[in-house]
């Protein structure tokens, strides 16, 4: 059974992916500001073009995609058939993992700096 919300239907466009022979995978992975830009893109180029289920045509893209606010992202776009979606999904994830340790590419983690203040008064009455 599938719902689709009416909004969904008077206000979008539907598109059903699994009617095309070939499909995108949209990957984003991100690296810590002071990890080597250019090594990281060699590295997701190198695992999309290794990858035997990833199509030629059209041609895999990986693009540095933000400066977000805990890492460098990059995006990358491998097309597939369609079958082949997840295991290609999964299968770069892991080997991302993978790649980016045995590189020394870290994949950072949100983190925060909390400062704490010290601002206490001497109720005492000493000088």
């Amino acid at each position: 059974m599938i719902v689709v919300p009416n909004n969904k239907i008077w206000g979008d466009v539907i598109k059903n992916v699994t009617a095309q022979d070939m499909r995108r995978v949209d990957m984003v992975f991100g690296i810590a500001y002071n990890d080597d830009v250019t090594k990281a893109e060699d590295i997701l180029n190198d695992i999309l073009r290794s990858h035997d289920k990833i199509l030629d045509n059209p041609e895999p893209v990986v693009r540095l995609h933000t400066l977000g606010e805990s890492s460098v992202d990059f995006v990358a776009r491998p097309w597939v058939k369609v079958d082949d979606y997840w295991d290609v999904y999964w299968d770069v994830t892991k080997t991302v993992k993978l790649r980016f340790d045995e590189e020394g590419i870290s994949i950072p983690f949100p983190q925060r700096d909390v400062h704490v203040y010290n601002n206490s008064v001497n109720t005492t009455g000493a000088a």
